[in-house]
């Protein structure tokens, strides 16, 4: 039998909460969305990302790298070319941000926007409901 209250004992961590700390700010969830969309190299994240400075982008890509979300692939080459991609585990969240990705598309009431978690490219023909 599952004990209700073993989740909020302070010396068991509940799954909920871990996943909430990992994802809970908007950047990384969005660093996410893109890299749903294939490898992806430093300046083509700022670029996809407008408002997120060079820092965050780096200490959010080095959150997802540390708990296996994501991984940093460095070339050899001149000058070196660093790109990331979704890791088997980073993947595994595709049905959970494509969710996202449907309720927020029904509650703001408009038209599909090119997303690479649901595969369809067509951009909004007006602007959401408030």
């Amino acid at each position: 039998m599952v004990n209700p209250d073993r989740c909020a004992a302070p010396v068991t961590q509940c799954p909920i909460q871990y996943v909430v700390d990992l994802l809970g700010n908007k950047w990384s969830i969005l660093i996410l969305r893109e890299l749903f969309g294939g490898d992806r190299r430093t300046h083509e994240l700022l670029k996809a990302l407008p408002g997120i400075s060079t820092k965050t982008l780096s200490a959010r890509l080095r959150t997802l790298t540390t708990h296996g979300l994501a991984e940093r692939r460095v070339y050899a080459e001149v000058p070196p070319r660093v790109e990331y991609a979704l890791t088997p585990k980073g993947e595994s969240l595709r049905p959970v941000l494509a969710a996202l990705h449907t309720v927020g598309s029904q509650w703001l009431a408009q038209d599909p926007c090119a997303c690479p978690l649901t595969g369809v490219e067509s951009r909004p023909t007006h602007t959401p409901l408030l």
